[in-house]
């Protein structure tokens, strides 16, 4: 899904990161955590196709097996927009647009078809429980509406890869905790990956993995352990 090997960035003479090395499979939720200045946000920026680390001998970053650093500015952003999905901390929603439209837009970007793509749209959002917000604005949506609307942008071109930094940073404990269950659930019911940087302990120990980040390095990586059913273990016995 996403391979990488030796990932550089600086920013003038600041060595940001540091020749990151990291491979995520289909499926998976992974979260990259360490404190501020770590290098976490430039990392998923370059992840994203947002950012371009410095090339250097044996640098690499594949995704879906596509070779993105050897792609042109005009191949890269249509592979952006119909391979990744992003949620932010704010939803970055547009004002004036209702929740239908938001989603609406990269599908429009990418010329789809506007009824097909407003059908899709109202699939989305019926499933992530706005069925009745669909024409909505959002200064009328509550902030774990806006963020669901966002998930559901993020969603309208079946992305392979779902990027999201901070994605429950502004939301209160009860509504963050919904939004957490939500990506779990788009993981096991629709077999979508994400990539979350977060300072979100409860959301960064959920991750099948959960990448640590010191001084531009991925130092340390801690895996979800294997919970046994009481069937599983008759099973084998």
């Amino acid at each position: 899904m996403i391979k990488t090997s030796n990932i550089h960035k600086f920013y003038d003479k600041l060595h940001v990161l540091k020749g990151v090395n990291l491979h995520i499979k289909k499926g998976e939720i992974v979260s990259i955590v360490g404190a501020s200045g770590a290098g976490k946000t430039t990392l998923l920026q370059i992840l994203g196709t947002l950012d371009k680390p410095k090339l250097s001998t044996g640098t690499e970053l594949k995704i879906n097996g596509e070779d993105v650093l050897k792609m042109n500015d005009k191949d890269l952003s249509k592979f952006r927009n119909l391979n990744l999905g992003f949620i932010f901390q704010f939803h970055q929603l547009l004002p004036e647009f209702t929740a239908l439209e938001n989603v609406c837009i990269p599908a429009f970007i990418a010329n789809k078809s506007k009824v097909e793509t407003e059908l899709e749209a109202e699939k989305i959002l019926t499933y992530l429980g706005l069925k009745n917000r669909i024409h909505h604005k959002p200064n009328e949506l509550s902030g774990g509406e806006q963020q669901r609307v966002a998930v559901a942008r993020a969603m309208i071109n079946k992305p392979a890869i779902i990027f999201a930094d901070e994605p429950s940073g502004n939301l209160d404990t009860e509504t963050a905790q919904n939004l957490h269950n939500l990506f779990f659930k788009l993981r096991d019911e629709l077999g979508q990956t994400f990539v979350i940087v977060t300072h979100n302990e409860e959301l960064a120990d959920m991750a099948d993995r959960k990448l640590i980040m010191v001084n531009g390095a991925i130092k340390r990586e801690v895996k979800k352990p294997i919970i046994l059913t009481y069937d599983l273990l008759n099973s084998s016995i």
